[in-house]
Protein backbone atom coordinates (compact mmCIF):
# COMPACT_ATOMS: atom_id res chain seq x y z
CA UNK A 1 0.00 0.00 0.00
CA UNK A 2 0.86 3.66 -0.59
CA UNK A 3 0.76 6.38 1.94
CA UNK A 4 0.61 9.96 1.02
CA UNK A 5 -1.05 12.65 1.51
CA UNK A 6 -3.16 15.14 -0.93
CA UNK A 7 -0.06 17.34 -1.52
CA UNK A 8 2.27 14.49 -2.39
CA UNK A 9 -0.44 12.72 -4.47
CA UNK A 10 -0.36 16.10 -6.65
CA UNK A 11 3.21 16.37 -6.70
CA UNK A 12 3.39 12.77 -7.59
CA UNK A 13 1.08 13.43 -10.48
CA UNK A 14 2.25 16.39 -11.83
CA UNK A 15 5.79 14.68 -12.24
CA UNK A 16 4.28 11.28 -13.90
CA UNK A 17 2.59 13.70 -16.58
CA UNK A 18 6.41 15.51 -17.29
CA UNK A 19 5.68 19.00 -15.84
CA UNK A 20 9.07 19.58 -14.82
CA UNK A 21 8.07 23.86 -13.98
CA UNK A 22 5.35 25.32 -12.34
CA UNK A 23 4.17 28.89 -11.93
CA UNK A 24 2.40 30.40 -9.26
CA UNK A 25 2.45 32.16 -5.83
CA UNK A 26 2.38 30.66 -2.15
CA UNK A 27 -0.45 31.87 0.25
CA UNK A 28 -2.52 30.64 3.44
CA UNK A 29 -4.57 27.91 2.06
CA UNK A 30 -2.23 26.51 -0.70
CA UNK A 31 0.85 26.12 1.88
CA UNK A 32 0.35 22.57 2.32
CA UNK A 33 1.20 22.05 -1.63
CA UNK A 34 4.00 24.39 -1.58
CA UNK A 35 5.34 22.51 1.34
CA UNK A 36 5.61 19.39 -0.34
CA UNK A 37 6.65 21.71 -3.61
CA UNK A 38 10.01 22.61 -2.28
CA UNK A 39 10.91 19.03 -1.57
CA UNK A 40 9.72 17.97 -5.65
CA UNK A 41 11.78 17.75 -8.16
CA UNK A 42 9.73 20.60 -9.86
CA UNK A 43 11.41 24.00 -10.44
CA UNK A 44 8.54 26.62 -8.95
CA UNK A 45 8.64 30.09 -10.76
CA UNK A 46 7.87 33.00 -8.13
CA UNK A 47 5.41 35.52 -9.68
CA UNK A 48 4.94 38.76 -8.33
CA UNK A 49 0.88 38.73 -9.16
CA UNK A 50 -1.00 35.44 -9.90
CA UNK A 51 -2.46 36.94 -13.70
CA UNK A 52 1.43 36.39 -14.65
CA UNK A 53 1.54 32.42 -13.31
CA UNK A 54 -1.56 31.82 -15.69
CA UNK A 55 0.10 33.70 -18.73
CA UNK A 56 3.09 32.29 -18.09
CA UNK A 57 1.66 28.32 -18.24
CA UNK A 58 0.23 30.34 -21.14
CA UNK A 59 3.50 30.81 -22.93
CA UNK A 60 5.33 27.49 -22.08
CA UNK A 61 2.06 25.69 -23.49
CA UNK A 62 1.42 28.07 -26.76
CA UNK A 63 5.50 27.27 -27.62
CA UNK A 64 5.41 23.63 -27.08
CA UNK A 65 1.70 22.16 -27.59
CA UNK A 66 2.21 20.80 -24.31
CA UNK A 67 0.24 21.28 -21.23
CA UNK A 68 1.59 23.36 -18.58
CA UNK A 69 1.28 24.29 -14.47
CA UNK A 70 0.03 27.38 -12.66
CA UNK A 71 -0.86 27.56 -8.85
CA UNK A 72 -2.38 30.39 -6.91
CA UNK A 73 -4.08 30.75 -3.41
CA UNK A 74 -7.63 31.20 -2.29
CA UNK A 75 -9.63 34.23 -2.69
CA UNK A 76 -7.69 37.07 -4.19
CA UNK A 77 -4.86 35.09 -5.27
CA UNK A 78 -7.10 32.57 -7.31
CA UNK A 79 -9.08 35.68 -8.71
CA UNK A 80 -6.13 37.17 -10.13
CA UNK A 81 -5.40 33.42 -11.69
CA UNK A 82 -8.76 33.98 -13.44
CA UNK A 83 -7.81 36.61 -16.41
CA UNK A 84 -4.98 34.02 -17.64
CA UNK A 85 -7.15 31.13 -17.43
CA UNK A 86 -10.11 32.76 -19.23
CA UNK A 87 -7.34 34.41 -22.01
CA UNK A 88 -6.36 30.66 -22.27
CA UNK A 89 -9.91 29.19 -22.92
CA UNK A 90 -10.62 32.10 -25.67
CA UNK A 91 -8.13 30.83 -27.28
CA UNK A 92 -7.80 27.02 -26.62
CA UNK A 93 -4.80 26.85 -24.51
CA UNK A 94 -4.72 23.88 -22.59
CA UNK A 95 -3.23 24.34 -19.01
CA UNK A 96 -4.06 23.08 -15.73
CA UNK A 97 -4.72 25.24 -12.82
CA UNK A 98 -4.53 24.35 -9.06
CA UNK A 99 -5.86 26.66 -6.42
CA UNK A 100 -6.13 26.43 -2.53
CA UNK A 101 -9.14 26.70 -0.81
CA UNK A 102 -10.49 26.98 2.39
CA UNK A 103 -10.66 23.86 4.97
CA UNK A 104 -13.80 21.88 3.81
CA UNK A 105 -15.42 22.92 7.24
CA UNK A 106 -15.04 26.16 6.66
CA UNK A 107 -16.77 26.11 2.43
CA UNK A 108 -19.77 28.47 2.64
CA UNK A 109 -19.26 30.63 5.89
CA UNK A 110 -17.25 33.40 4.68
CA UNK A 111 -14.14 32.41 6.10
CA UNK A 112 -10.94 34.21 5.10
CA UNK A 113 -9.90 34.79 1.87
CA UNK A 114 -12.79 32.58 0.79
CA UNK A 115 -14.55 32.52 -2.85
CA UNK A 116 -16.49 30.10 -4.85
CA UNK A 117 -13.73 29.76 -7.28
CA UNK A 118 -15.16 26.57 -8.57
CA UNK A 119 -18.56 28.61 -9.30
CA UNK A 120 -16.60 31.43 -11.02
CA UNK A 121 -14.12 29.18 -13.02
CA UNK A 122 -16.52 27.26 -14.56
CA UNK A 123 -18.17 29.62 -17.56
CA UNK A 124 -14.23 30.36 -18.35
CA UNK A 125 -12.63 27.13 -18.29
CA UNK A 126 -12.95 23.73 -20.26
CA UNK A 127 -13.81 21.75 -17.00
CA UNK A 128 -13.52 22.89 -13.27
CA UNK A 129 -13.35 20.72 -9.97
CA UNK A 130 -13.20 21.01 -6.48
CA UNK A 131 -11.39 18.12 -4.67
CA UNK A 132 -13.25 16.70 -1.17
CA UNK A 133 -10.98 14.19 -0.44
CA UNK A 134 -7.63 12.79 -1.31
CA UNK A 135 -8.06 10.14 -3.19
CA UNK A 136 -10.05 12.04 -5.94
CA UNK A 137 -6.92 13.42 -6.63
CA UNK A 138 -6.15 10.42 -8.14
CA UNK A 139 -8.12 10.32 -11.22
CA UNK A 140 -8.95 14.12 -10.81
CA UNK A 141 -5.50 14.75 -11.79
CA UNK A 142 -5.21 12.69 -15.18
CA UNK A 143 -8.13 13.31 -16.52
CA UNK A 144 -8.21 17.48 -16.12
CA UNK A 145 -5.23 16.59 -18.06
CA UNK A 146 -7.22 14.45 -20.78
CA UNK A 147 -9.16 16.80 -21.04
CA UNK A 148 -7.23 20.52 -21.45
CA UNK A 149 -5.05 18.29 -24.49
CA UNK A 150 -8.30 16.22 -25.96
CA UNK A 151 -10.67 17.97 -28.66
CA UNK A 152 -10.45 21.86 -28.41
CA UNK A 153 -8.01 22.38 -25.97
CA UNK A 154 -8.51 24.48 -23.07
CA UNK A 155 -7.58 25.22 -19.43
CA UNK A 156 -8.91 23.14 -16.51
CA UNK A 157 -9.11 23.98 -13.04
CA UNK A 158 -8.79 21.69 -9.64
CA UNK A 159 -9.95 23.44 -6.46
CA UNK A 160 -8.41 21.85 -3.33
CA UNK A 161 -9.21 22.50 0.07
CA UNK A 162 -6.44 23.20 2.64
CA UNK A 163 -6.98 20.17 4.98
CA UNK A 164 -7.74 17.72 1.69
CA UNK A 165 -4.29 18.88 0.90
CA UNK A 166 -2.50 17.82 4.27
CA UNK A 167 -4.68 14.46 4.46
CA UNK A 168 -2.73 11.38 4.04
CA UNK A 169 -4.37 8.60 2.87
CA UNK A 170 -3.80 4.58 1.28
CA UNK A 171 -4.21 3.10 -1.78
CA UNK A 172 -2.58 0.43 -4.74
CA UNK A 173 -0.90 2.14 -6.98
CA UNK A 174 -0.59 5.07 -8.85
CA UNK A 175 -2.60 6.33 -11.80
CA UNK A 176 -2.07 5.26 -15.18
CA UNK A 177 -0.86 8.02 -17.03
CA UNK A 178 -1.81 8.62 -20.84
CA UNK A 179 -0.04 10.56 -23.09
CA UNK A 180 -1.35 13.19 -25.54
CA UNK A 181 -1.77 10.90 -28.15
CA UNK A 182 -3.83 8.71 -26.32
CA UNK A 183 -6.08 11.92 -25.02
CA UNK A 184 -6.43 12.78 -28.09
CA UNK A 185 -7.74 9.59 -29.38
CA UNK A 186 -9.58 8.79 -26.59
CA UNK A 187 -13.81 8.22 -26.59
CA UNK A 188 -13.77 11.55 -24.42
CA UNK A 189 -12.20 13.22 -27.30
CA UNK A 190 -13.84 11.68 -30.09
CA UNK A 191 -17.53 11.79 -28.73
CA UNK A 192 -18.53 14.29 -31.36
CA UNK A 193 -16.10 13.54 -34.37
CA UNK A 194 -17.41 12.73 -37.70
CA UNK A 195 -17.87 8.75 -37.84
CA UNK A 196 -15.52 7.07 -40.55
CA UNK A 197 -18.07 6.44 -43.39
CA UNK A 198 -18.84 10.20 -43.31
CA UNK A 199 -15.54 11.29 -42.90
CA UNK A 200 -14.56 9.11 -46.01
CA UNK A 201 -17.55 10.49 -48.06
CA UNK A 202 -17.41 14.36 -47.36
CA UNK A 203 -13.79 14.10 -47.77
CA UNK A 204 -14.46 12.99 -51.52
CA UNK A 205 -16.93 15.65 -51.89
CA UNK A 206 -14.67 18.42 -50.61
CA UNK A 207 -12.02 17.20 -53.11
CA UNK A 208 -14.90 17.89 -55.80
CA UNK A 209 -15.63 20.82 -54.86
CA UNK A 210 -11.91 22.34 -55.31
CA UNK A 211 -11.29 20.81 -58.43
CA UNK A 212 -14.04 22.89 -59.44
CA UNK A 213 -13.15 25.63 -57.98
CA UNK A 214 -11.62 28.91 -60.14
CA UNK A 215 -11.58 30.92 -57.19
CA UNK A 216 -10.46 29.10 -54.07
CA UNK A 217 -9.05 30.62 -50.50
CA UNK A 218 -7.13 28.08 -47.95
CA UNK A 219 -8.39 29.83 -44.65
CA UNK A 220 -6.41 28.72 -41.67
CA UNK A 221 -6.91 29.28 -38.43
CA UNK A 222 -5.27 28.54 -34.16
CA UNK A 223 -6.24 25.08 -34.87
CA UNK A 224 -3.09 24.63 -37.51
CA UNK A 225 -0.63 26.44 -35.56
CA UNK A 226 0.99 23.27 -34.99
CA UNK A 227 4.49 21.34 -36.63
CA UNK A 228 1.91 18.42 -37.82
CA UNK A 229 -0.61 20.47 -39.19
CA UNK A 230 1.61 23.37 -40.64
CA UNK A 231 3.43 20.19 -42.41
CA UNK A 232 0.20 19.12 -43.47
CA UNK A 233 -0.74 22.20 -44.90
CA UNK A 234 2.30 22.41 -47.21
CA UNK A 235 2.12 19.01 -48.58
CA UNK A 236 -1.57 20.13 -49.44
CA UNK A 237 -0.39 23.01 -51.06
CA UNK A 238 2.06 21.43 -52.92
CA UNK A 239 -0.18 19.02 -55.08
CA UNK A 240 -2.97 22.03 -55.00
CA UNK A 241 -2.43 25.25 -55.51
CA UNK A 242 -4.54 28.05 -53.79
CA UNK A 243 -4.66 31.39 -52.04
CA UNK A 244 -4.40 31.59 -48.53
CA UNK A 245 -5.13 33.80 -45.78
CA UNK A 246 -4.77 33.22 -41.81
CA UNK A 247 -6.70 34.62 -38.89
CA UNK A 248 -4.64 36.14 -35.61
CA UNK A 249 -3.95 32.53 -33.70
CA UNK A 250 -3.46 30.94 -37.27
CA UNK A 251 -0.04 33.56 -37.78
CA UNK A 252 3.16 30.82 -38.60
CA UNK A 253 0.87 28.12 -40.08
CA UNK A 254 2.03 28.87 -43.20
CA UNK A 255 5.41 30.90 -43.70
CA UNK A 256 4.66 34.39 -44.68
CA UNK A 257 7.21 34.41 -47.45
CA UNK A 258 5.14 32.11 -49.00
CA UNK A 259 3.95 33.46 -52.13
CA UNK A 260 0.40 32.44 -51.99
CA UNK A 261 0.24 34.00 -48.13
CA UNK A 262 -1.77 36.91 -48.46
CA UNK A 263 -1.63 37.74 -44.91
CA UNK A 264 -4.29 37.87 -42.09
CA UNK A 265 -8.00 38.70 -42.82
CA UNK A 266 -10.02 40.53 -41.15
CA UNK A 267 -10.54 44.48 -39.33
CA UNK A 268 -6.74 44.82 -39.39
CA UNK A 269 -6.29 42.21 -42.35
CA UNK A 270 -4.66 43.36 -45.83
CA UNK A 271 -6.42 44.38 -48.60
CA UNK A 272 -5.50 41.22 -50.53
CA UNK A 273 -6.96 38.78 -47.76
CA UNK A 274 -9.74 40.38 -47.97
CA UNK A 275 -10.39 40.96 -50.95
CA UNK A 276 -9.73 37.08 -51.71
CA UNK A 277 -12.45 36.50 -49.15
CA UNK A 278 -14.60 38.61 -50.55
CA UNK A 279 -14.59 37.28 -53.86
CA UNK A 280 -13.49 33.42 -53.42
CA UNK A 281 -15.67 31.07 -55.10
CA UNK A 282 -14.62 28.32 -52.37
CA UNK A 283 -13.56 28.97 -48.48
CA UNK A 284 -11.78 25.67 -47.25
CA UNK A 285 -11.60 26.75 -43.79
CA UNK A 286 -9.36 24.79 -41.61
CA UNK A 287 -9.18 24.96 -37.76
CA UNK A 288 -10.80 28.21 -37.56
CA UNK A 289 -13.82 30.06 -36.25
CA UNK A 290 -15.86 32.99 -38.12
CA UNK A 291 -15.02 35.58 -35.22
CA UNK A 292 -16.42 38.97 -35.35
CA UNK A 293 -12.70 40.85 -35.62
CA UNK A 294 -12.17 38.44 -38.86
CA UNK A 295 -15.62 38.50 -40.84
CA UNK A 296 -16.37 41.89 -40.12
CA UNK A 297 -19.91 42.49 -41.70
CA UNK A 298 -21.04 38.85 -41.98
CA UNK A 299 -23.66 38.99 -44.75
CA UNK A 300 -20.69 40.48 -46.71
CA UNK A 301 -17.85 38.11 -45.86
CA UNK A 302 -17.47 35.80 -48.67
CA UNK A 303 -20.89 35.75 -49.69
CA UNK A 304 -20.85 33.85 -52.95
CA UNK A 305 -18.58 31.36 -51.32
CA UNK A 306 -19.22 27.63 -50.48
CA UNK A 307 -17.43 27.05 -47.27
CA UNK A 308 -15.90 24.05 -46.46
CA UNK A 309 -15.50 23.59 -42.74
CA UNK A 310 -12.98 21.56 -41.27
CA UNK A 311 -12.87 21.97 -37.24
CA UNK A 312 -12.30 20.04 -34.20
CA UNK A 313 -15.46 22.06 -32.11
CA UNK A 314 -18.87 20.40 -33.44
CA UNK A 315 -19.95 23.86 -31.80
CA UNK A 316 -17.94 26.22 -34.11
CA UNK A 317 -19.66 23.97 -37.34
CA UNK A 318 -22.52 26.82 -38.95
CA UNK A 319 -22.47 28.59 -35.98
CA UNK A 320 -21.81 31.54 -37.58
CA UNK A 321 -21.65 31.06 -41.35
CA UNK A 322 -23.89 28.16 -42.92
CA UNK A 323 -21.48 25.28 -44.72
CA UNK A 324 -22.22 23.46 -47.85
CA UNK A 325 -19.96 20.95 -46.33
CA UNK A 326 -18.16 20.40 -43.09
CA UNK A 327 -16.26 17.63 -40.62
CA UNK A 328 -15.66 17.62 -37.11
CA UNK A 329 -12.13 16.19 -36.86
CA UNK A 330 -8.56 17.50 -36.06
CA UNK A 331 -6.95 19.29 -38.94
CA UNK A 332 -3.63 17.36 -38.28
CA UNK A 333 -5.63 14.00 -39.45
CA UNK A 334 -8.01 14.94 -41.75
CA UNK A 335 -6.49 17.46 -44.14
CA UNK A 336 -3.82 14.46 -45.02
CA UNK A 337 -6.87 12.40 -46.50
CA UNK A 338 -8.14 15.52 -48.54
CA UNK A 339 -4.68 16.11 -50.15
CA UNK A 340 -4.32 12.15 -50.46
CA UNK A 341 -8.08 12.56 -52.53
CA UNK A 342 -7.01 15.44 -54.53
CA UNK A 343 -3.67 14.07 -55.33
CA UNK A 344 -5.42 11.62 -57.87
CA UNK A 345 -7.59 14.74 -59.42
CA UNK A 346 -7.22 17.32 -61.79
CA UNK A 347 -8.60 20.72 -60.51
CA UNK A 348 -8.70 24.19 -62.56
CA UNK A 349 -6.17 26.17 -63.07
CA UNK A 350 -5.82 29.64 -60.61
CA UNK A 351 -3.17 30.84 -62.09
CA UNK A 352 -4.54 33.86 -63.07
CA UNK A 353 -6.81 34.45 -59.94
CA UNK A 354 -3.63 34.12 -57.98
CA UNK A 355 -1.63 36.27 -60.04
CA UNK A 356 -4.42 39.04 -60.05
CA UNK A 357 -4.18 38.65 -56.02
CA UNK A 358 -0.49 38.88 -55.95
CA UNK A 359 -0.35 42.12 -57.87
CA UNK A 360 -3.33 43.46 -55.35
CA UNK A 361 -1.03 42.26 -52.76
CA UNK A 362 2.08 44.32 -54.32
CA UNK A 363 0.25 47.46 -55.01
CA UNK A 364 -1.86 47.77 -51.52
CA UNK A 365 1.50 46.71 -49.36
CA UNK A 366 3.31 49.08 -47.36
CA UNK A 367 5.04 50.23 -44.52
CA UNK A 368 3.71 53.86 -45.17
CA UNK A 369 0.42 52.44 -44.11
CA UNK A 370 -1.25 54.66 -41.49
CA UNK A 371 2.06 56.44 -41.14
CA UNK A 372 1.67 59.72 -38.90
CA UNK A 373 2.38 63.00 -40.28
CA UNK A 374 5.85 63.28 -38.98
CA UNK A 375 7.84 60.93 -41.36
CA UNK A 376 11.07 61.68 -39.68
CA UNK A 377 9.79 60.52 -36.65
CA UNK A 378 10.68 55.89 -36.67
CA UNK A 379 8.50 53.90 -38.36
CA UNK A 380 7.15 50.96 -36.25
CA UNK A 381 6.52 48.95 -39.14
CA UNK A 382 9.34 48.56 -40.36
CA UNK A 383 11.03 48.59 -36.95
CA UNK A 384 8.96 45.62 -35.94
CA UNK A 385 9.63 43.80 -40.02
CA UNK A 386 13.16 44.58 -39.61
CA UNK A 387 13.75 42.49 -35.93
CA UNK A 388 15.01 39.30 -37.19
CA UNK A 389 17.81 40.97 -39.30
CA UNK A 390 19.04 43.07 -36.41
CA UNK A 391 18.88 39.98 -34.52
CA UNK A 392 20.97 38.38 -37.44
CA UNK A 393 23.68 41.24 -36.88
CA UNK A 394 23.59 40.55 -33.71
CA UNK A 395 24.60 36.69 -34.58
CA UNK A 396 21.41 35.17 -33.68
CA UNK A 397 19.39 32.97 -36.06
CA UNK A 398 15.62 34.62 -37.10
CA UNK A 399 14.17 30.92 -37.18
CA UNK A 400 15.89 31.19 -33.34
CA UNK A 401 13.47 34.13 -32.74
CA UNK A 402 9.70 33.37 -30.63
CA UNK A 403 7.68 36.53 -30.54
CA UNK A 404 5.31 37.26 -28.28
CA UNK A 405 3.22 40.48 -28.36
CA UNK A 406 0.86 42.62 -25.56
CA UNK A 407 -2.35 43.42 -27.11
CA UNK A 408 -2.95 46.65 -28.96
CA UNK A 409 -1.37 48.69 -32.15
CA UNK A 410 2.29 46.81 -31.60
CA UNK A 411 0.07 43.84 -31.70
CA UNK A 412 -1.48 44.57 -34.86
CA UNK A 413 1.41 46.09 -36.36
CA UNK A 414 3.33 42.53 -35.35
CA UNK A 415 0.49 40.42 -37.19
CA UNK A 416 0.94 42.45 -40.33
CA UNK A 417 4.51 43.06 -40.60
CA UNK A 418 6.81 40.36 -38.71
CA UNK A 419 8.02 37.79 -40.98
CA UNK A 420 6.91 34.85 -39.29
CA UNK A 421 8.01 31.49 -40.56
CA UNK A 422 7.21 28.80 -38.75
CA UNK A 423 4.29 27.48 -36.03
CA UNK A 424 3.79 28.02 -32.16
CA UNK A 425 6.68 31.63 -32.94
CA UNK A 426 4.10 34.25 -32.75
CA UNK A 427 1.97 34.09 -29.65
CA UNK A 428 -0.58 36.52 -28.54
CA UNK A 429 -3.56 36.87 -26.43
CA UNK A 430 -6.01 36.52 -29.72
CA UNK A 431 -10.09 36.54 -28.50
CA UNK A 432 -9.98 37.71 -25.14
CA UNK A 433 -7.11 40.48 -26.34
CA UNK A 434 -5.91 41.06 -22.82
CA UNK A 435 -3.31 43.84 -21.91
CA UNK A 436 -0.48 42.17 -20.10
CA UNK A 437 0.07 39.21 -21.71
CA UNK A 438 3.04 39.52 -23.40
CA UNK A 439 5.84 39.99 -20.67
CA UNK A 440 5.01 36.74 -18.72
CA UNK A 441 4.39 34.52 -22.07
CA UNK A 442 7.51 35.71 -23.21
CA UNK A 443 8.62 34.09 -19.60
CA UNK A 444 6.88 31.13 -19.83
CA UNK A 445 8.22 30.57 -23.82
CA UNK A 446 11.36 31.16 -22.24
CA UNK A 447 11.48 28.45 -19.44
CA UNK A 448 10.59 26.07 -21.86
CA UNK A 449 12.86 26.66 -24.73
CA UNK A 450 16.06 27.86 -23.28
CA UNK A 451 17.87 27.92 -26.76
CA UNK A 452 15.84 30.21 -28.19
CA UNK A 453 15.61 33.99 -27.98
CA UNK A 454 11.74 35.98 -26.99
CA UNK A 455 11.08 38.94 -28.19
CA UNK A 456 8.29 40.33 -26.60
CA UNK A 457 6.69 43.48 -28.23
CA UNK A 458 4.30 45.76 -26.39
CA UNK A 459 3.34 49.21 -25.90
CA UNK A 460 3.32 51.81 -22.85
CA UNK A 461 -0.02 50.80 -21.78
CA UNK A 462 -0.03 47.16 -22.11
CA UNK A 463 3.93 47.13 -20.75
CA UNK A 464 2.74 48.24 -17.20
CA UNK A 465 -0.04 45.88 -16.68
CA UNK A 466 2.22 43.49 -15.59
CA UNK A 467 5.36 45.34 -15.09
CA UNK A 468 6.35 43.96 -12.28
CA UNK A 469 7.45 40.41 -13.58
CA UNK A 470 10.44 42.02 -14.71
CA UNK A 471 11.75 40.93 -11.14
CA UNK A 472 10.92 37.35 -12.24
CA UNK A 473 12.32 38.08 -15.66
CA UNK A 474 15.49 39.52 -14.02
CA UNK A 475 15.63 37.09 -11.46
CA UNK A 476 15.58 33.95 -13.77
CA UNK A 477 18.32 35.67 -16.35
CA UNK A 478 15.99 34.51 -19.41
CA UNK A 479 16.80 35.12 -23.03
CA UNK A 480 14.03 37.77 -23.21
CA UNK A 481 14.40 40.78 -25.04
CA UNK A 482 11.32 43.18 -24.00
CA UNK A 483 10.64 45.97 -26.81
CA UNK A 484 7.91 49.07 -25.79
CA UNK A 485 6.71 51.19 -28.56
CA UNK A 486 6.22 54.48 -26.45
CA UNK A 487 3.92 57.01 -27.71
CA UNK A 488 2.25 58.39 -24.80
CA UNK A 489 -1.22 56.78 -25.53
CA UNK A 490 -3.01 54.14 -25.26
CA UNK A 491 -2.80 53.38 -28.89
CA UNK A 492 -5.66 50.86 -30.15
CA UNK A 493 -8.67 53.30 -27.94
CA UNK A 494 -6.50 56.49 -29.51
CA UNK A 495 -6.99 55.48 -32.94
CA UNK A 496 -11.18 54.21 -32.64
CA UNK A 497 -11.47 57.81 -30.85
CA UNK A 498 -9.95 59.30 -33.65
CA UNK A 499 -11.85 57.69 -36.76
CA UNK A 500 -15.44 56.52 -34.55
CA UNK A 501 -15.90 59.41 -32.35
CA UNK A 502 -14.27 62.88 -34.00
CA UNK A 503 -11.10 62.93 -32.14
CA UNK A 504 -12.75 63.15 -28.65
CA UNK A 505 -9.59 61.34 -27.05
CA UNK A 506 -11.46 60.56 -23.26
CA UNK A 507 -9.36 58.47 -21.09
CA UNK A 508 -6.85 57.25 -23.80
CA UNK A 509 -3.67 60.11 -23.47
CA UNK A 510 -1.45 59.37 -20.12
CA UNK A 511 -0.41 62.74 -18.22
CA UNK A 512 2.30 61.36 -16.80
CA UNK A 513 4.59 59.06 -18.25
CA UNK A 514 7.02 56.75 -16.10
CA UNK A 515 10.81 56.69 -17.57
CA UNK A 516 10.58 52.66 -18.89
CA UNK A 517 14.61 52.90 -19.11
CA UNK A 518 14.83 53.54 -15.26
CA UNK A 519 12.36 51.62 -14.68
CA UNK A 520 13.80 48.22 -16.22
CA UNK A 521 16.99 48.88 -14.74
CA UNK A 522 15.49 49.63 -11.45
CA UNK A 523 14.40 45.79 -11.64
CA UNK A 524 18.49 45.10 -12.69
CA UNK A 525 17.86 44.70 -16.53
CA UNK A 526 19.88 46.29 -19.38
CA UNK A 527 18.08 48.90 -21.03
CA UNK A 528 18.77 50.61 -24.46
CA UNK A 529 16.91 53.50 -26.23
CA UNK A 530 16.29 52.82 -29.48
CA UNK A 531 15.79 56.28 -31.14
CA UNK A 532 19.62 57.62 -29.81
CA UNK A 533 21.31 53.83 -29.95
CA UNK A 534 21.48 52.47 -33.90
CA UNK A 535 23.48 49.63 -32.93
CA UNK A 536 20.25 48.76 -30.18
CA UNK A 537 20.55 45.06 -30.99
CA UNK A 538 24.42 44.30 -30.21
CA UNK A 539 22.88 45.42 -26.41
CA UNK A 540 19.38 43.67 -27.10
CA UNK A 541 20.12 40.12 -28.39
CA UNK A 542 22.93 39.48 -26.11
CA UNK A 543 22.64 37.04 -23.56
CA UNK A 544 20.10 37.29 -20.57
CA UNK A 545 17.32 40.17 -20.20
CA UNK A 546 17.29 43.18 -22.38
CA UNK A 547 14.97 46.39 -22.42
CA UNK A 548 14.54 48.36 -25.58
CA UNK A 549 12.11 51.73 -26.17
CA UNK A 550 11.16 53.05 -29.25
CA UNK A 551 9.57 56.58 -28.74
CA UNK A 552 7.11 56.97 -31.78
CA UNK A 553 4.14 59.59 -32.70
CA UNK A 554 1.26 59.08 -31.43
CA UNK A 555 -0.63 59.84 -34.78
CA UNK A 556 0.33 56.67 -36.18
CA UNK A 557 -2.20 54.20 -36.82
CA UNK A 558 -2.34 50.52 -37.83
CA UNK A 559 -4.44 50.56 -41.31
CA UNK A 560 -6.15 48.70 -42.74
CA UNK A 561 -9.27 49.67 -40.21
CA UNK A 562 -12.83 47.55 -40.53
CA UNK A 563 -15.03 50.05 -38.38
CA UNK A 564 -17.67 47.80 -37.13
CA UNK A 565 -20.82 46.80 -38.89
CA UNK A 566 -18.75 47.39 -42.52
CA UNK A 567 -17.78 45.13 -44.76
CA UNK A 568 -14.09 43.85 -44.63
CA UNK A 569 -13.72 44.91 -48.20
CA UNK A 570 -14.48 48.54 -47.18
CA UNK A 571 -11.49 49.20 -45.18
CA UNK A 572 -9.98 52.44 -44.18
CA UNK A 573 -7.18 52.71 -46.33
CA UNK A 574 -5.74 55.80 -45.87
Amino acid sequence: MIKATGSQIILKLLELEGINTVAGIPGGQILPLYDELNMSSIKHILVRQEQAAGFIAQGMTRSTGLPAVCMATSGPGAMNLLTAIADARCDSIPIVAFTGQVNTSMIGTDGFQEADTFGLSMPITKHSMMVKDPLELLEAIPLAFDIAVSGRPGPVLIDVPRDVQLKEVEFKAWPQIHTIRQAKNSSLARKFFTDKKTLASTVAEMSEVLCAAQKPVLYVGGGCNSKVASESIRKFMDIYETAVVTSLMGIGAVPRSHKNNFGMVGMHGSFAANKAMHDADVVLALGVRFDDRATGAIAKFCPNAKILHIDIDAAEINKILPSYLSLTYDVEESLPLLTEKLSGLKAKSKKSWLSELQKIFEETESFELGRGKKKSSPNPRLFINRIPEEARKAGLKPSDIIVTTDVGQHQMWSAQYYPVEAPRTFLTSGSLGTMGFGLPAAIGAALANPKKRVVCISGDGSILMNVQELATLAEHELNVTVIVLENGVLGMVHQQQEYLFKKNYSASEFIKSPDLLKIAEGFGIDSVNANEDKDWAKTAFAKGPHFVRLNIERDENVLPFVPGGKANIDAIRN
